[in-house]
Protein backbone atom coordinates (compact mmCIF):
# COMPACT_ATOMS: atom_id res chain seq x y z
CA UNK A 1 0.00 0.00 0.00
CA UNK A 2 1.09 3.09 -0.67
CA UNK A 3 2.06 6.30 1.45
CA UNK A 4 -0.88 8.30 -0.24
CA UNK A 5 -3.13 5.52 0.17
CA UNK A 6 -2.02 5.15 4.07
CA UNK A 7 -2.82 9.28 4.04
CA UNK A 8 -6.22 9.11 3.02
CA UNK A 9 -7.22 6.28 5.15
CA UNK A 10 -6.65 8.44 8.02
CA UNK A 11 -9.68 10.43 7.41
CA UNK A 12 -11.87 7.37 6.95
CA UNK A 13 -13.75 5.86 9.72
CA UNK A 14 -15.10 2.75 8.81
CA UNK A 15 -17.42 0.49 10.48
CA UNK A 16 -15.64 -0.47 13.64
CA UNK A 17 -14.80 -3.98 13.92
CA UNK A 18 -15.04 -4.73 18.08
CA UNK A 19 -13.70 -7.71 19.63
CA UNK A 20 -12.99 -8.02 24.02
CA UNK A 21 -9.35 -7.90 24.75
CA UNK A 22 -7.96 -10.49 27.27
CA UNK A 23 -8.31 -7.74 30.14
CA UNK A 24 -12.03 -7.74 31.29
CA UNK A 25 -13.91 -4.13 31.33
CA UNK A 26 -11.81 -3.17 27.80
CA UNK A 27 -12.28 -3.37 24.14
CA UNK A 28 -10.43 -3.14 21.29
CA UNK A 29 -11.79 -0.80 18.07
CA UNK A 30 -10.17 -1.46 14.74
CA UNK A 31 -10.83 0.93 12.04
CA UNK A 32 -11.91 3.92 13.88
CA UNK A 33 -9.70 7.00 14.04
CA UNK A 34 -12.24 9.42 14.83
CA UNK A 35 -16.40 10.11 15.22
CA UNK A 36 -18.18 7.01 16.57
CA UNK A 37 -16.94 3.58 17.72
CA UNK A 38 -19.84 1.66 18.62
CA UNK A 39 -21.58 4.57 21.31
CA UNK A 40 -17.84 5.62 22.24
CA UNK A 41 -16.92 8.97 21.02
CA UNK A 42 -13.36 9.07 19.60
CA UNK A 43 -10.89 11.66 19.89
CA UNK A 44 -8.92 12.60 16.46
CA UNK A 45 -5.13 11.84 17.00
CA UNK A 46 -3.71 15.76 16.00
CA UNK A 47 -1.36 16.20 13.00
CA UNK A 48 0.39 19.41 14.20
CA UNK A 49 0.58 20.90 17.33
CA UNK A 50 -2.28 23.89 17.20
CA UNK A 51 -4.53 21.59 16.88
CA UNK A 52 -3.11 19.65 20.24
CA UNK A 53 -3.22 22.58 21.81
CA UNK A 54 -6.64 23.51 21.09
CA UNK A 55 -7.70 20.06 22.15
CA UNK A 56 -5.72 20.36 25.34
CA UNK A 57 -7.50 23.33 26.33
CA UNK A 58 -10.55 22.35 25.28
CA UNK A 59 -10.10 19.12 27.10
CA UNK A 60 -8.73 20.59 30.42
CA UNK A 61 -11.91 23.33 30.55
CA UNK A 62 -14.66 20.22 29.71
CA UNK A 63 -12.25 18.76 33.03
CA UNK A 64 -13.06 21.65 35.14
CA UNK A 65 -16.21 22.31 34.13
CA UNK A 66 -16.76 18.41 35.07
CA UNK A 67 -15.37 19.43 38.75
CA UNK A 68 -11.69 18.13 38.32
CA UNK A 69 -9.51 19.88 40.54
CA UNK A 70 -6.03 17.94 40.02
CA UNK A 71 -5.19 17.48 36.12
CA UNK A 72 -2.37 16.11 34.17
CA UNK A 73 -1.69 17.72 30.48
CA UNK A 74 1.27 15.56 28.84
CA UNK A 75 2.76 15.74 25.26
CA UNK A 76 5.94 14.92 23.62
CA UNK A 77 7.78 18.58 22.41
CA UNK A 78 10.16 17.38 19.69
CA UNK A 79 7.41 16.04 17.56
CA UNK A 80 3.82 14.63 17.87
CA UNK A 81 5.36 10.82 17.26
CA UNK A 82 8.46 11.43 19.58
CA UNK A 83 9.01 10.72 22.84
CA UNK A 84 9.87 13.01 26.01
CA UNK A 85 13.57 13.19 26.14
CA UNK A 86 14.13 12.68 22.30
CA UNK A 87 15.61 16.30 22.65
CA UNK A 88 18.31 17.83 24.54
CA UNK A 89 17.44 19.22 27.98
CA UNK A 90 17.77 23.24 27.28
CA UNK A 91 16.23 22.61 24.08
CA UNK A 92 12.80 20.64 25.67
CA UNK A 93 12.60 22.96 28.18
CA UNK A 94 12.28 25.66 26.02
CA UNK A 95 9.37 23.98 23.70
CA UNK A 96 7.86 23.07 26.67
CA UNK A 97 7.81 26.90 27.72
CA UNK A 98 6.52 27.84 24.36
CA UNK A 99 3.66 25.77 24.24
CA UNK A 100 3.04 26.24 27.67
CA UNK A 101 2.13 29.94 26.70
CA UNK A 102 0.16 28.61 23.61
CA UNK A 103 -2.03 26.64 26.14
CA UNK A 104 -2.10 29.41 28.88
CA UNK A 105 -3.82 32.04 25.58
CA UNK A 106 -6.80 29.67 26.05
CA UNK A 107 -7.57 30.64 29.61
CA UNK A 108 -6.75 34.39 28.77
CA UNK A 109 -9.64 35.26 30.50
CA UNK A 110 -8.74 33.99 33.85
CA UNK A 111 -5.37 35.40 33.91
CA UNK A 112 -5.47 37.82 36.62
CA UNK A 113 -6.49 34.75 39.39
CA UNK A 114 -4.35 32.16 37.91
CA UNK A 115 -0.47 31.54 39.12
CA UNK A 116 2.05 29.31 36.60
CA UNK A 117 4.19 28.01 38.52
CA UNK A 118 7.87 27.34 36.68
CA UNK A 119 10.33 24.70 38.23
CA UNK A 120 12.48 26.74 39.90
CA UNK A 121 12.99 30.93 40.06
CA UNK A 122 15.72 31.07 37.20
CA UNK A 123 13.54 29.40 34.94
CA UNK A 124 10.78 32.12 35.98
CA UNK A 125 13.48 34.69 34.88
CA UNK A 126 13.61 33.10 31.91
CA UNK A 127 10.15 33.08 31.08
CA UNK A 128 9.98 36.50 32.33
CA UNK A 129 13.18 38.16 30.20
CA UNK A 130 14.33 35.66 28.57
CA UNK A 131 17.98 34.86 28.29
CA UNK A 132 21.26 35.46 25.88
CA UNK A 133 23.03 33.06 23.97
CA UNK A 134 26.26 30.79 25.14
CA UNK A 135 27.24 28.15 22.72
CA UNK A 136 29.67 26.64 25.66
CA UNK A 137 27.09 25.63 28.13
CA UNK A 138 24.77 24.80 25.03
CA UNK A 139 22.49 27.70 25.31
CA UNK A 140 20.64 28.80 22.20
CA UNK A 141 18.84 32.70 22.44
CA UNK A 142 15.34 33.04 23.50
CA UNK A 143 12.80 35.92 24.20
CA UNK A 144 10.90 36.41 26.67
CA UNK A 145 7.75 34.30 26.57
CA UNK A 146 6.02 35.35 29.81
CA UNK A 147 7.12 39.16 29.44
CA UNK A 148 5.43 42.53 30.25
CA UNK A 149 2.30 41.71 27.73
CA UNK A 150 1.35 39.00 30.07
CA UNK A 151 -1.20 39.15 32.67
CA UNK A 152 -0.59 35.97 34.32
CA UNK A 153 0.32 36.08 37.91
CA UNK A 154 3.96 33.94 38.21
CA UNK A 155 6.14 31.56 40.29
CA UNK A 156 8.18 29.04 41.14
CA UNK A 157 8.21 25.72 42.87
CA UNK A 158 11.63 25.54 44.37
CA UNK A 159 14.85 27.96 44.86
CA UNK A 160 17.94 27.80 43.33
CA UNK A 161 21.13 27.81 46.48
CA UNK A 162 24.89 26.60 45.53
CA UNK A 163 23.92 23.19 47.36
CA UNK A 164 21.03 22.94 44.59
CA UNK A 165 23.52 23.93 41.90
CA UNK A 166 26.43 21.13 43.18
CA UNK A 167 23.66 18.66 44.71
CA UNK A 168 20.55 19.57 42.99
CA UNK A 169 18.55 19.88 46.47
CA UNK A 170 18.35 22.49 49.04
CA UNK A 171 19.07 21.73 52.97
CA UNK A 172 17.33 23.71 55.20
CA UNK A 173 15.52 25.87 52.48
CA UNK A 174 12.41 26.55 54.27
CA UNK A 175 10.66 27.85 51.46
CA UNK A 176 7.44 26.31 49.63
CA UNK A 177 5.26 27.22 46.43
CA UNK A 178 2.66 27.87 48.89
CA UNK A 179 4.26 31.06 50.43
CA UNK A 180 3.26 32.72 46.89
CA UNK A 181 -0.16 32.02 47.00
CA UNK A 182 -2.69 34.83 47.20
CA UNK A 183 -6.03 34.66 48.90
CA UNK A 184 -7.65 35.78 45.15
CA UNK A 185 -5.47 33.17 43.26
CA UNK A 186 -8.44 30.78 41.67
CA UNK A 187 -5.76 28.00 39.74
CA UNK A 188 -2.39 27.11 39.63
CA UNK A 189 -0.51 25.98 36.43
CA UNK A 190 2.57 23.94 37.12
CA UNK A 191 4.96 24.02 34.13
CA UNK A 192 7.16 20.78 33.57
CA UNK A 193 8.11 19.32 37.19
CA UNK A 194 10.52 16.80 35.60
CA UNK A 195 14.18 18.31 35.53
CA UNK A 196 14.33 17.46 39.43
CA UNK A 197 11.57 15.46 39.92
CA UNK A 198 12.29 14.43 43.97
CA UNK A 199 12.42 18.83 44.55
CA UNK A 200 9.67 19.85 41.80
CA UNK A 201 7.37 17.03 42.16
CA UNK A 202 7.29 17.14 46.39
CA UNK A 203 6.96 21.17 45.25
CA UNK A 204 3.84 20.42 43.51
CA UNK A 205 2.41 18.17 46.03
CA UNK A 206 2.58 20.75 48.91
CA UNK A 207 1.27 23.04 47.10
CA UNK A 208 -1.47 21.21 46.44
CA UNK A 209 -2.22 19.92 49.52
CA UNK A 210 -1.97 23.50 51.40
CA UNK A 211 -3.24 25.86 49.14
CA UNK A 212 -5.20 23.88 46.51
CA UNK A 213 -7.07 21.28 47.62
CA UNK A 214 -8.13 22.65 51.12
CA UNK A 215 -9.55 25.77 49.16
CA UNK A 216 -11.15 23.45 45.67
CA UNK A 217 -8.71 25.18 43.46
CA UNK A 218 -7.78 23.30 40.47
CA UNK A 219 -4.36 21.96 40.04
CA UNK A 220 -2.83 21.66 36.09
CA UNK A 221 0.05 19.49 35.92
CA UNK A 222 1.83 20.42 32.28
CA UNK A 223 4.41 18.09 30.68
CA UNK A 224 5.43 16.99 34.24
CA UNK A 225 6.59 13.54 32.79
CA UNK A 226 4.69 11.62 35.27
CA UNK A 227 4.84 8.38 33.46
CA UNK A 228 8.85 7.87 34.69
CA UNK A 229 6.98 7.69 38.29
CA UNK A 230 4.18 5.20 37.31
CA UNK A 231 6.64 2.73 35.60
CA UNK A 232 8.51 2.81 38.77
CA UNK A 233 12.11 4.82 36.83
CA UNK A 234 12.97 5.51 40.49
CA UNK A 235 13.56 2.69 43.04
CA UNK A 236 11.32 2.91 45.79
CA UNK A 237 14.60 1.83 47.91
CA UNK A 238 16.71 4.64 46.28
CA UNK A 239 13.56 7.25 46.37
CA UNK A 240 11.02 6.82 48.79
CA UNK A 241 10.05 11.03 48.72
CA UNK A 242 8.71 9.53 44.88
CA UNK A 243 7.72 6.39 46.39
CA UNK A 244 5.42 8.15 48.58
CA UNK A 245 4.39 10.46 45.28
CA UNK A 246 3.38 7.58 43.16
CA UNK A 247 1.30 5.98 45.97
CA UNK A 248 -0.19 8.81 47.57
CA UNK A 249 -0.42 11.72 44.69
CA UNK A 250 -0.28 10.27 41.50
CA UNK A 251 -3.23 8.61 41.81
CA UNK A 252 -5.61 11.38 42.34
CA UNK A 253 -4.18 13.19 38.89
CA UNK A 254 -6.95 12.92 36.76
CA UNK A 255 -5.12 13.27 32.98
CA UNK A 256 -7.26 16.11 31.04
CA UNK A 257 -4.95 15.44 27.81
CA UNK A 258 -2.17 12.80 27.03
CA UNK A 259 0.18 11.41 24.44
CA UNK A 260 2.27 9.09 25.18
CA UNK A 261 4.19 7.03 21.70
CA UNK A 262 5.63 3.93 21.63
CA UNK A 263 8.35 3.18 19.11
CA UNK A 264 9.89 0.38 18.07
CA UNK A 265 8.84 -2.85 15.75
CA UNK A 266 4.90 -2.34 16.42
CA UNK A 267 4.71 1.91 16.91
CA UNK A 268 1.83 3.35 18.40
CA UNK A 269 0.67 5.94 21.03
CA UNK A 270 -1.50 5.64 23.72
CA UNK A 271 -3.76 8.86 23.56
CA UNK A 272 -6.62 10.67 25.35
CA UNK A 273 -8.28 13.71 25.18
CA UNK A 274 -10.91 14.17 28.24
CA UNK A 275 -13.88 13.54 28.62
CA UNK A 276 -13.64 10.32 25.86
CA UNK A 277 -11.68 7.10 26.32
CA UNK A 278 -8.19 6.35 26.39
CA UNK A 279 -7.35 5.20 22.91
CA UNK A 280 -4.26 3.17 21.90
CA UNK A 281 -3.84 3.78 18.10
CA UNK A 282 -1.19 1.62 15.94
CA UNK A 283 1.00 3.76 13.47
CA UNK A 284 1.99 2.85 10.30
CA UNK A 285 5.50 1.76 10.31
CA UNK A 286 5.83 3.71 6.98
CA UNK A 287 4.08 6.78 7.67
CA UNK A 288 3.98 7.76 11.45
CA UNK A 289 1.07 9.82 10.94
CA UNK A 290 -0.95 7.18 9.98
CA UNK A 291 -2.97 6.01 12.66
CA UNK A 292 -5.26 3.26 13.64
CA UNK A 293 -7.13 2.78 16.75
CA UNK A 294 -7.05 -0.45 17.54
CA UNK A 295 -8.18 -0.37 21.34
CA UNK A 296 -10.28 1.86 23.62
CA UNK A 297 -11.25 2.01 27.71
CA UNK A 298 -12.26 4.24 30.20
CA UNK A 299 -9.41 2.82 32.55
CA UNK A 300 -6.23 3.63 31.90
CA UNK A 301 -3.51 1.37 30.75
CA UNK A 302 -0.32 1.28 32.02
CA UNK A 303 2.55 1.33 29.53
CA UNK A 304 3.46 -2.04 29.95
CA UNK A 305 0.08 -3.73 28.84
CA UNK A 306 0.08 -1.14 25.86
CA UNK A 307 3.93 -2.32 24.77
CA UNK A 308 3.58 -5.80 25.82
CA UNK A 309 -0.25 -7.02 25.10
CA UNK A 310 -2.64 -4.52 23.09
CA UNK A 311 0.26 -3.24 20.35
CA UNK A 312 1.51 -6.92 19.53
CA UNK A 313 -2.26 -8.32 19.86
CA UNK A 314 -3.70 -5.76 17.37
Amino acid sequence: MTTSQLQLQRCRCPTAVVRVHRKAGTRVVLGATKRQAGSVTLAEFPSEYDTAIRQAQLATKAALADGLKLLEVEFPVSGLAASQGDGDGQTEMNECMAYLRKFMNGFADQAEATRVYFPDNVELAIARSGQTSDPSAGRRAMDATFGSDCNFRMGYLTKQSAAWAVLGMNFGNKFQPSDLVKPDDAMFVVAYPSFNPREELSATRQLWDAAAAPADRPLIIFNGELDRLRGGYYPGLFFPELAKLTAEFLPQVEAAYYIHNFKGTRPGVLFRAYPGPWQVLRRSPIDAEATQCVWSGDTRPSLKEVSLEILPNA
